[in-house]
């Protein structure tokens, strides 16, 4: 038995503190109240120690071909890889999953980043049109350099890369980037 429970069953308990409180005592090593004192406070913390050291992103490979609409489920895959030489133009949709909607796993205020990697070969496709959830409505995108994609690279993997933050029920504001040529 510990002196804690020890001293809980020996001794008469004081009539505000219960057997069962002094057992709570068990293991503890030093004053109480100067453990809850060190510990951070819950509403405004102080982290000493880094909260991410290297972040894994969620990346699917696919050894599938860009062209009409392109799928990028967000819940599962922070990162979309097409391996097989594109063989057209694109439209990159970011939803949730394909039951699941970008809206209703997004609260306004938060944001994602997500990355689509598509090769190319001799001839050269790009993304054409950018959708959240199926639609344009509620979307606006800007552009690093400030005009949309209007070429592809061939002969390379192009990257693009977008920064969706959700501002309102079904609207967003989308930052873009890419193509980025990698070769």
């Amino acid at each position: 038995m510990s002196k804690a429970r020890d001293l809980a069953s020996a001794a008469p308990a004081p009539s505000t503190v219960s057997a069962t409180e002094i057992g709570y005592l068990d293991g503890v090593t030093s004053a109480v109240q100067t453990q809850i004192d060190t510990k951070a406070s819950s509403t405004t913390p102080t982290l000493t120690g880094p909260i991410v050291i290297s972040p894994e992103e969620r990346t699917t490979v696919s050894a599938t071909a860009a062209t009409g609409t392109v799928n990028f489920d967000a819940s599962t895959q922070g990162v979309l890889y097409y391996t097989t030489n594109a063989s057209g133009n694109w439209t990159l949709n970011v939803r949730g999953t394909s039951g699941t909607t970008l809206n209703s796993i997004l609260a306004t205020g938060d944001a994602i980043t997500v990355s689509f990697l598509v090769t190319n070969g001799a001839t050269a496709y790009y993304q054409t049109a950018f959708n959240i959830d199926g639609t344009t409505s509620g979307v606006t995108v800007e552009y690093s350099g400030g005009t949309a994609p209007a070429s592809g690279n061939a002969s390379s993997v192009d990257v693009y890369t977008y920064t969706i933050i959700k501002t309102a029920s079904a609207t967003y504001t989308v930052f873009g980037a890419g193509p980025i040529k990698y070769a």
